[in-house]
């Protein structure tokens, strides 16, 4: 890794204004020194690392970021990446910051707590004693440096035996202040026999250069059920890098569905822990990228105990000269038995410049399970091409309609109707040369 030059002086400036901030709990502000002594003994990671081995963060450490500046942004700018045709709750993170003007949570079952995260440390050690229980910054510079800035984000937690109908909506927005940063915290914690939507969207307004270094934490207690979306789209300049560390307990269930439409360079890293018998995990994800954007996916699982199981399936569409990295990891421990996992990775690549680095990884210890992993990369078949065209259609029409079937695929098992369908849509839109009201022709 990097040692910190001179150049990034604005991260210690912006470590040491936060640590002067008097409302913030004595345990937070050692927390913080802890996380930045160990970013700055870390560097930012390189090339030379194989984590990082095909993704090339230069353009983020020679970058001299500054953290965010609060501004006050039009209600009507945000229509565009709300949730549509369904009731959510809705909290909403301008530049790194809690906006209650802009965010509503109406409607939620009592005792469930949606709030900004920085309200929450200043006055409840529980959320102090959970930050970083999880998420766990000895190995992960990024999730460091997330640690030791991160003066916001957003706390959900759910009561024992609560069930909630609605989604809980997190919108982190970022304004158009070129070279600036923030470092969201998201803290969901799931009671035991609870139930939750989240929907975690992170959104650029304008075409400004800026850096997200966003960390989210989720707890699931015994027979919760969670599920979580991730949608992201940045701006096209825009560097994304997310990590998401996840612990279940016995019987819990939990999926996640994360999908990357925008970003020039994106880093999206999952590491769940099934820590009881009887978890069901299921990670899914789709990323679209053209031009010269990087999308990258790190995933693992970790079976700690048996009778566990996982379904992965990540797919991909690139076209242009945009690169892609899968690198998904299966751990079974030597008492996980009877443990049941699947994963699959698909690429789509639609250019001869596109390219693909995909590695699924089984590790294990156990001797009584049954796990499979592989990955496919291609073209659109040609066959099916001839076939769609002896049909009526023209090529680019049936070559269309094949890279939407590719992607919807994935979109199908997303529960929760009207934001499966608000998710097509966005899709619709952005695949290459596709537009919603030709795409039929």
């Amino acid at each position: 890794m990097t040692r910190l030059a001179e150049s990034h002086d604005s991260y210690l400036a912006a470590f040491e204004l936060l640590q002067k901030d008097d409302a913030v709990p004595s345990e937070v502000a050692a927390l913080r020194s802890r996380a930045y002594a160990r970013f700055s003994e870390l560097g930012f990671p390189t090339t030379k690392l194989e984590p990082w081995r095909f993704t090339d963060i230069a353009p983020i450490a020679r970058t001299d970021f500054s953290l965010a500046e609060p501004t006050e942004v039009d209600p009507s700018a945000l229509a565009h990446y709300e949730l549509h045709d369904v009731d959510a709750a809705q909290v909403v993170i301008v530049n790194g910051r809690f906006d209650p003007k802009l965010s509503r949570c109406q409607g939620l079952p009592y005792g469930v707590e949606v709030r900004s995260l920085a309200e929450a440390v200043s006055d409840s050690s529980a959320a102090v004693s959970e930050l970083g229980r999880l998420a766990d910054f000895q190995e992960h510079a990024f999730t460091a440096l997330n640690t030791a800035l991160a003066n916001d984000g957003v706390v959900v937690r759910v009561p024992d035996k609560t069930s909630i109908g609605m989604p809980i909506h997190l919108l982190f927005v970022t304004t158009a202040q070129s070279d600036r940063m923030t470092h969201p915290r998201v803290l969901i914690v799931a009671g035991e026999n609870s139930q939750v939507p989240v929907v975690e969207s992170y959104a650029g307004l304008g075409d400004a250069r800026y850096f997200t270094n966003a960390v989210t934490e989720i707890w699931g207690g015994q027979n919760a059920v969670i599920d979580h979306y991730k949608l992201l789209r940045e701006s096209e300049k825009a560097f994304h890098i997310g990590r998401m560390h996840v612990g279940l307990a016995r019987n819990a269930n939990f999926t996640s569905h994360t999908i990357t439409l925008g970003g020039s360079i994106v880093r999206n890293d999952i590491d769940a822990t099934l820590d009881g018998e009887g978890v069901e995990c299921t990670l899914n994800g789709l990323y679209l990228a053209n031009g010269h954007c990087l999308v990258d996916n790190h995933t693992t699982i970790r079976h700690a105990q048996p009778h566990c199981s996982s379904q992965e399936l990540y797919k991909g569409i690139l076209d242009d000269q945009a690169q892609a990295v899968f690198n998904g990891k299966i751990v079974v421990s030597i008492d996980a038995q009877k443990t049941d996992a699947k994963q699959t990775n698909k690429a789509l690549l639609l250019s001869e410049n596109a390219k693909i680095n995909t590695k699924p990884e089984l590790e294990i210890f156990a001797d009584d399970v049954r796990c499979t992993h592989g990955a496919t990369v291609g073209q659109l078949d040609e066959d099916a091409l001839f076939y769609l065209r002896a049909r009526g259609l023209g090529h680019e029409q049936a070559r269309r309609v094949l890279i939407h079937a590719f992607a919807s695929d994935l979109l199908s098992r997303i529960a929760i109707e009207p934001i499966r369908e608000q998710l097509d849509a966005l899709l619709l839109r952005q695949l290459p040369g596709v537009g919603t009201e030709n795409f039929y022709g």
